[in-house]
């Protein structure tokens, strides 16, 4: 066989495993997905993508996705001090999940790339309980118990606001109850019941 058909050969074997590589390197990811671009990226510690495609360079970089499947984070607080020092448990539910706004993305690549969603859930689970032990701190018991959704606002803004930290939006805060280990609560319901039962016969 000629040496120009073997040298032929050769270069198109070449060209054939230069393009498949390529091929394999051009990542498309899923919209239920971020794909994470790290190594040399020339954006800073890691290159995020949420929808379309991109190319990751052999040796230069790699890639990993971050799940955006909301995770639900069951908090049983108890024992937080009121404002009048009065302990307040109050067990929660938070739904949240990985962010896809673009500064979030970042923080979430920086901070939970390669983390189990049980560990994510552990730290997203550390700062809620701060945040509304902080929340209950600055609030009178009776506050909290006369106008739940302004509680459960503040809660909502101190977390998120924290969580973004991490990358993670909360989409939803559902306060189950409210108590206390003095009664002061149950105190407050019978008070008012008994004002409206005797409110209803006056009117009678």
């Amino acid at each position: 066989m000629p040496p120009e058909i073997i040298l032929a050969f050769i270069l198109a074997l070449i060209v054939i495993a230069l393009f498949m590589t390529l091929v394999n390197r051009y990542r498309r990811c899923p919209s239920n997905k971020v794909l994470v671009i790290y190594g040399k990226t020339g954006k800073g510690a890691a290159r995020t993508i949420h929808g379309g495609a991109a190319f990751v360079w052999p040796l230069l970089q790699d890639y990993a996705y971050l799940d955006l499947e909301p995770f639900v984070v069951p908090i049983e607080l108890t024992n937080a001090l009121s404002q009048e020092n009065i302990r307040v448990s109050v067990p929660t539910t938070i739904t949240a999940a990985i962010s896809t706004e673009e500064g979030l993305m970042q923080n979430a690549a920086v901070r939970l790339l390669g983390l189990q969603q049980q560990e994510i859930k552990d730290q997203a689970q550390d700062i809620i309980l701060g945040q509304m032990r902080a929340v209950i701190a600055t609030m009178a018991i009776e506050e909290i118990n006369r106008d739940r959704q302004a509680f459960m606002g503040k809660v909502n803004e101190a977390v998120s606001t924290e969580l973004e930290k991490i990358g993670v939006t909360a989409i939803n805060v559902n306060i189950r109850d409210i108590d206390d280990e003095s009664g002061y609560i149950v105190a407050l319901g019978k008070k008012a019941a008994a004002e409206a039962i005797n409110q209803a016969l006056v009117d009678v």
